[in-house]
């Protein structure tokens, strides 16, 4: 199999995953908004801002854990660290799609909300994948690059030592 047929599998296998872990981040993100939209009384941006909070959480375990848990494990704080910093960036775009149809055009019947809150999911989450495949979730080297290395310090090994001229 050619390698870059086998990258392209690669990508789509990590792009299901995204997306199963997303898919289910988008359920909880949505099942909290409609509760604590309905349960209380605050404000629709407000009770957005914390369903995105809980689904950050519960999609960094997903993503961490399953989706790239073959990625680098060194620097947890940095990898956290810049977690938090891009979801906060996708956070502020999904959430101000909401903003600008609740405040800027007076949609704010609960299906305008829900319609509004899942179109800033869908824009914040091409940021987020873009984002955390980048920086945050670092690939190590592929497999077949690491594989041609050893072979090539195998033969290395293996070969006949140059004699050293004596002077």
């Amino acid at each position: 199999m050619e390698r870059g047929s086998s990258g392209l599998q690669r990508l789509v296998r990590e792009v299901a995953k995204f997306g199963a872990v997303g898919g289910a981040g988008i359920l909880v993100n949505l099942g909290v908004f409609n509760l604590v939209r309905h349960v209380t009384e605050l404000p629709v941006v407000r009770a957005s801002v914390i369903a995105t909070v809980v689904a950050i959480v519960f999609n960094y375990v997903g993503f961490r854990y399953w989706t790239y848990r073959d990625r680098d494990k060194g620097g947890r704080t940095r990898e956290l660290s810049l977690f938090l910093l891009f979801s906060a960036v996708g956070l502020v775009i999904e959430n101000g799609v909401l903003y600008l149809a609740t405040y800027g055009f007076g949609w704010d019947s609960p299906l305008q909300s829900n319609v509004f809150k899942f179109v800033g999911i869908g824009v914040a989450t091409l940021f987020r994948f873009w984002s955390y495949r980048s920086w945050v979730f670092k690939a190590l080297p592929a497999r077949e690059t690491v594989a041609d290395a050893e072979a090539i310090l195998e033969r290395a090994a293996d070969s006949p030592k140059p004699r050293q001229q004596v002077r």
